[in-house]
């Protein structure tokens, strides 16, 4: 088991000693209050806060979050109240453990419900405060590297909820390190014979691969070298996952994946990328199509970097990736990397610029009732790979792969969308059902009298263009069937001696919605309209009462 001294220590690099105080304080407190508990592996309850809380010193997170860390499973687990936390810490702290406690504290009718209702929930928590996610990641983490004392069933359904949610959140978030170890172990108990095969193949490489990663080391080092480039150059093996997700992409087996190591470097400017990458290539065959800048046009997630791969030393292929320091921290830690907390000020990501996927989700998520749909869409929006695109006066849009001049369209304005036309790309015209590509440039027709068509349901990506459409579709025949309804009424008004459209004017219909426990005389109507209600169930309260006739 980890130690908190060690943490601490860790911690000290970078943290004041007030802020090491209430990590301490956290550490005592959690032990104090998971003291007898025990974790199925046989360890003590406490093993698994302290690897939460090592995880998050590990990204340099501040004190707040560190605490919350150890702190997470306290309200779930043991009893203790959100305010206790807040009284004996602080409200950030208690806000944490608060946001990561409700995520987990749903029953639903189904898994897919349940399941659903807990991503929006994180959603909406990662839109207050991020740091609720980060504790969860790091809680995840953990849970996925002592997985093996579950049952296969229950590590088979955690695997997947990890591999469809948690990973590519990660992702998203640009929290390299912590993808790639989700990853792998989510893909060692949903496919492991796969797994075990990579494994094999990988340590069978690794032995002929620690000699020839010097070599290419100390090449890459020679070239800085003698061209006055200041940095650093790393080598390894890939990792797992990533090694089966090519297999699986380009159908190859394990003895066709050529390029299984990876080098990166690591420099002063991004000026020397580029003059790297050139002198990468002038001693190397670069391979053609698998050069990607990343640098001029970063990933959604922050992650810049040059990808090349070469064929190097003794023709293997070789996959090198050249970044500055500043895009490292970035490229590991994502979103850790890009703030601190000071002052008390919370990092809310709705607010920043690079978290536009963020508030994309929120626009929709309240409108996507049906846990599928909100699934569906959630999948696509935030975790299909992405294409991006210019606008004609060259901004940069991120969307999903697959997606089209329609997504493009809804994306800049939903009035623009609504009165989309026509597309060009690249300057040609081209239907409205094409898939843009990685660097298209984007111009959209408009016609203002162009409405949606229910056939762009049919080729549509995002959740933004889908539900916008929906919501004109349903007006649409919302208001048709106002207009269907008032025709009947009249008709049948008529049949029954009475004026229909004087009773609407003098607001006689108002009363009978309520009758109907309807909130409007337009909700009234479109029930009548949708053959719900019929025209002389309307009518006929309409029409007044006989008195009695008096006893004799």
């Amino acid at each position: 088991m980890i130690r908190i001294n060690d943490i601490l220590e860790k911690a000290s690099q970078y943290l004041s000693e007030s802020h090491l105080a209430l990590i301490q304080k956290a550490y005592v407190y959690s032990a104090s209050v998971h003291s007898g508990q025990v974790r199925l592996s046989g360890e003590p309850y406490l093993s698994h806060p302290l690897e939460v809380c090592n995880t998050l010193v590990d990204m340099r997170l501040d004190a707040d979050t560190i605490a919350a860390g150890l702190l997470h499973d306290a309200v779930e687990d043991s009893g203790v109240s959100v305010r206790e936390l807040s009284q004996q810490f602080n409200n950030d702290v208690a806000a944490i453990v608060d946001g990561v406690t409700k995520i987990g504290k749903v029953t639903f009718n189904s898994k897919e419900e349940a399941q659903a209702e807990n991503i929006r929930k994180m959603i909406l928590a990662m839109a207050k405060d991020i740091r609720v996610i980060l504790v969860k990641l790091a809680d995840r983490l953990h849970n996925m590297s002592t997985l093996e004392h579950k049952s296969p069933i229950k590590q088979r359904l955690i695997a997947q909820e990890t591999m469809d949610i948690y990973s590519p959140l990660a992702q998203r978030l640009g929290l390299y390190r912590l993808k790639v170890d989700l990853d792998d172990l989510s893909l060692k108990y949903l496919k492991p014979d796969v797994y075990n095969q990579i494994v094999h193949g990988i340590k069978e490489h690794r032995t002929l691969g620690k000699d020839y990663i010097d070599q290419v080391i100390n090449i890459i080092q020679n070239i800085m070298d003698s061209n006055g480039i200041q940095g650093r150059v790393s080598g390894r093996q890939k990792h797992i996952f990533s090694i089966y997700d090519k297999m699986l992409k380009q159908n190859l087996d394990l003895e066709q994946v050529y390029d299984l190591i990876a080098f990166r470097v690591i420099v002063q400017s991004v000026k020397e990328c580029y003059a790297m990458l050139g002198l990468i290539h002038s001693t190397w065959t670069p391979i053609p199509g698998r050069f990607k800048d990343y640098i001029s046009m970063p990933k959604g997630n922050m992650y810049q970097s040059l990808h090349t791969t070469v064929v190097g030393p003794d023709g293997e292929h070789i996959e090198i990736q050249i970044r500055t320091e500043e895009m490292h921290k970035v490229a590991e830690y994502g979103v850790a990397a890009h703030w601190k907390y000071k002052d008390g000020a919370t990092f809310k990501p709705k607010d920043e610029e690079r978290f536009v996927w963020l508030r994309h989700i929120l626009d929709w998520e309240q409108e996507l009732k049906d846990p599928r749909e909100f699934m569906a869409s959630l999948k696509v929006d935030l975790f299909d790979d992405e294409v991006y695109v210019f606008t004609p006066k060259g901004e940069v849009l991120d969307l999903p792969s697959g997606a089209t001049p329609v997504d493009f369209a809804y994306m800049i304005h939903t009035e623009v969308g609504s009165h989309c036309s026509g597309a060009k790309v690249n300057g040609k015209l081209v239907p409205l059902d094409t898939p843009l590509k990685n660097g298209d440039s984007v111009e959209i027709i408009t016609n203002p009298h162009r409405n949606p068509s229910r056939d762009w349901l049919k080729f549509v990506k995002t959740a933004k263009a889908r539900t916008r459409i929906k919501h004109w579709i349903r007006t649409q025949e919302r208001e048709r069937s106002i207009s269907l309804a008032k025709e009947m009424l009249e008709k049948e008004g008529r049949r029954m001696g009475l004026n229909f459209q004087k009773a609407l004017k003098q607001g006689k219909l108002e009363p009978v919605a309520s009758e109907f426990s309807l909130k409007s005389v337009d909700d009234l109507l479109s029930t009548v309209g949708y053959a719900k209600i019929t025209p002389k169930q309307v009518l006929h309260r309409l029409v007044p009462k006989e008195p009695a006739e008096p006893e004799q």
